[in-house]
Parts: structure tokens; C-alpha cells; sequence
């Protein structure tokens, strides 16, 4: 398929199965259009014998689309951005601590329980995989993408300082877990790889992308203090960040990171000074619309990877377990720096249960798993973060808002 032909497809998949969402399911949009396109898909390869054509025209839809370097190279940039426009830099600079050490620490406790805890149950199935690939898979899990699910948390009305901390943490630590992904990757492929050269490329990634991403806000911030057309604006913001995203790539620092700050800093900014009425209002109402429409076709992206994603009986039990590690990693990676924080900082009555079940995971995790080579038993990882992923969006993500609402009205009584 040309790339038109696959933009058009995705486009018109993801209006109907949001429409058909919106009209009768009435889920969260996200989740209403990955449901869908996982049924979908699902019907496809159950119907595929009768009705071959139009599984195998899917299955080449699936099949075009280099999910991996969609999202990462693209999508991942402008997603990011649009979430980081709309953070209140002061309210965000409170819950600072709490945001930077679970986006950290928090990251790299539960990459570490993870590939352990992994690497041990393959062993337990005789499915021996190197200890440094387990380390990988744990770096690429370990990002939280709470999108599909902060829509229901405001609709649980949780307090605004925890619903910070979440939004908070899943724009940085995404940044965060690629760069820990690159470095663990780099030392997978090359034995020799020092603990000084981890340092060095961790250093240039992280650094590099919040310096890069500082330098990019306020370039930007200036360009639209100097005018006033919202239509030229608004394509400035749309140059720094592809301009600034491909820059990055090339400077070897940390896009996500860059787009992070970026977007907080021409977000805040704006609203501070220097920008008109009228163009706050087309910037904000144009990336809340980019972030809906790119959200949508993540999502429909996610449940159609179900029609190419090789199934292993072994590694589909190894999936099933594999939630649960997930899951206790994550529960692990937040109650020990609240633990050690709570003296200094206040946190919310339940803020622990929130944290870790409203930790969602979502397309960066597909994205890196897809980027794994072939010799990185890429096979086996795909379908386990599949499975996770989906557990995640569909089981978490209908639960987490009932959740939310049911201890706030505990904590209330």
C-alpha cells in the first residue's frame, strides 16, 4: 500500500470506530477505538478462511505500517508536546519531587524488578534468555502513558496534586525510559560497553534533551511574542516541534525529553505574556485537537498489531504471569520513594493504589519492543508486551476511574 492509501484507511477506521464509540459504547475514546480495533482484528483472523480478501487486505493495512517508526519518529514528538502545553508549570513545580524521582528512580526500580523477575520466569519455563535482554524488555515496560486514562480520573474529581503527579510523571518518565532503553540497548549489542559509557550516552540524552528542549520553548516563546497572527503561531509551534524533534535526533540528545520542556515552556509562557487572547485560544483548541486525532489513530494502531503479532503458546502463559510482575514492579517503584518522601512532602490518602493501577501502559512500550532486533528474541517480547499493553488499557484503564471514585469516597467517610 502507498502512503496514501494507508492514511486514508487509518483515518476513516478511527472516525467510525470513535463514532460508533461515541454514539453507543460511550467509553473513554481511546480505549472505545482500541477495543474496537482489536475486535476487529480479532474477527479478522477468525473469519480469515471465508473471507480471505478482506483478511488479507487488513493484514497488509497492518503489515504497511511501521508502528515503530510511526510513533517513535513522529507521533511520540507531537503527542508529547500537546500533553505538555497544557501542564501548569507552577502547580507542577509543588508536586516537583514526587514528579522527578518516581520519573527516575521509579523507572529504574521497576526496570531492574522487571528484567529480573522476568529473566528468572523464563527460567522457570526453560526458556533461557540472557539476563541483559530481560533488562531491556524491563526498560521498555516500564514507561507509564496515562492519556487514555486521565479523562477519567477528572471525572473521579481525585485532588488536583495527585492528578499532577500522574500527568507529570508519564510526560517525563516516558523520556526518561527511553533513554535508559537506548543505553541498556547499546550495551546489549556491544559486550565491551563500560559503566563510564553508559554514563556518558545516559547523560548526553537526559541533559542534552532538557537543555536542547529549553533552548527550543523560549526560541519559540520569542518568535510569538514578536507578532501577532495566530495562524503564523500556530505553525511555529508545529516548527518547533518537528523542526526541533529532527534536530535532536541529529544533536543525539533526547527528543521526548526536549519536547517535554519545549511545550511546557511556550505553554506557560503564553499564557503568561506575549500572546493575544485569541491566540491562546486557537493554540490550546488546535493541540487539544492534534492530541485527540493522534490519540485516536495510536490506539486503532495498537489493536491492529493483533493481526501480525506472532503467538506462542509458552510465551502467551509467560505474558499472563508477566502482568502480575508488571504490576507488583510498579506497585514496588512507588511505594519506596513515597515512602521516603512522605516525611518532606504530603501525599494523598490512596495516592499509592492510584499510582500504581493508574499506571497504564501504552504505544511506547509496543513502539520499543517493535524496535528490538531480531537477535534480541524480538519475537517473544512483542507478544508479551502486547499482552501487557492490552491488560493495561482495557482492564486498568475501565477500572481505574470506579477505583479512584470508591477510595475518595472511603477517605471521605
Amino acid at each position: 500500500m502507498n502512503i496514501n492509501e494507508i492514511l486514508t484507511i487509518t483515518i476513516v477506521l478511527a472516525a467510525i470506530f470513535a463514532y460508533i464509540n461515541h454514539r453507543w459504547i460511550k467509553w473513554p475514546p481511546t480505549i472505545g477505538i482500541m477495543i474496537l480495533s482489536l475486535v476487529s482484528s480479532i474477527l479478522m483472523v477468525v473469519l480469515g478462511s471465508s473471507h480471505y480478501l478482506l483478511s488479507r487486505k487488513a493484514i497488509e493495512l497492518a503489515s504497511s505500517i511501521d508502528f515503530q517508526d510511526v510513533l517513535m519518529n513522529f507521533m511520540l514528538s507531537f503527542l508529547l508536546f500537546a500533553g505538555a502545553i497544557h501542564i501548569d508549570a507552577a502547580k507542577l513545580k509543588q508536586e516537583r519531587v514526587p514528579v522527578i524521582v518516581l520519573a527516575t528512580i521509579g523507572i529504574l526500580i521497576s526496570t531492574f524488578l522487571v528484567g529480573g523477575m522476568v529473566w528468572f520466569l523464563f527460567g522457570l519455563f526453560h526458556f533461557p534468555i540472557p539476563f541483559i535482554y530481560c533488562l531491556l524488555f524491563g526498560a521498555l515496560i516500564s514507561p507509564t502513558d496515562p492519556i487514555a486514562v486521565l479523562g477519567i480520573l477528572k471525572e473521579a474529581k481525585i485532588p488536583a496534586s495527585l492528578e499532577l503527579k500522574i500527568s507529570g510523571e508519564s510526560l517525563f518518565n516516558d523520556g526518561v525510559a527511553v533513554v535508559i532503553f537506548i543505553s541498556i540497548a547499546e550495551v546489549a549489542r556491544s559486550g565491551d560497553f563500560s559503566a563510564v559509557d553508559v554514563g556518558k550516552l545516559f547523560f548526553q540524552e537526559a541533559i542534552g534533551g532538557l537543555l536542547f528542549g529549553a533552548i527550543l520553548g523560549y526560541a519559540g516563546f520569542r518568535a510569538l511574542r514578536s507578532i501577532d497572527d495566530y495562524k503564523v503561531e500556530t505553525l511555529i509551534t508545529l516548527a518547533v516541534v518537528m523542526g526541533g524533534y529532527f534536530i535532536a535526533g541529529h544533536l543525539h540528545v533526547s527528543g521526548p525529553l526536549a519536547m517535554v520542556v519545549a511545550g511546557m515552556i511556550i505553554g506557560n509562557k503564553a499564557k503568561e505574556e506575549g500572546v493575544s487572547d485569541i491566540t491562546r485560544d486557537y493554540l490550546g483548541k488546535f493541540w487539544e485537537l492534534i492530541d485527540e486525532i493522534l490519540n485516536a489513530v495510536l490506539f486503532l494502531f495498537i489493536g491492529l498489531e493483533m493481526l501480525i503479532i506472532k503467538v506462542n503458546a509458552t510465551v502467551l502463559i509467560i505474558a499472563g504471569f508477566s502482568i502480575l510482575i508488571v504490576l507488583l514492579a510498579r506497585w514496588v517503584s512507588v511505594i519506596i520513594p513515597v515512602f521516603f518522601l512522605r516525611y518532606k512532602i504530603k501525599f494523598e490518602r490512596h495516592a499509592v493504589a492510584i499510582l500504581t493501577w493508574g499506571g497504564l501502559r501504552g504505544g511506547i512500550s509496543v513502539a520499543l519492543a517493535l524496535s528490538l532486533g531480531s537477535n534480541m528474541y524480538r519475537d517473544q517480547f512483542v507478544l508479551i508486551t502486547y499482552v501487557i499493553v492490552v491488560f493495561s488499557i482495557l482492564v486498568q484503564g475501565l477500572t481505574i476511574g470506579k477505583m479512584a471514585k470508591k477510595l475518595l469516597r472511603q477517605t471521605a467517610n
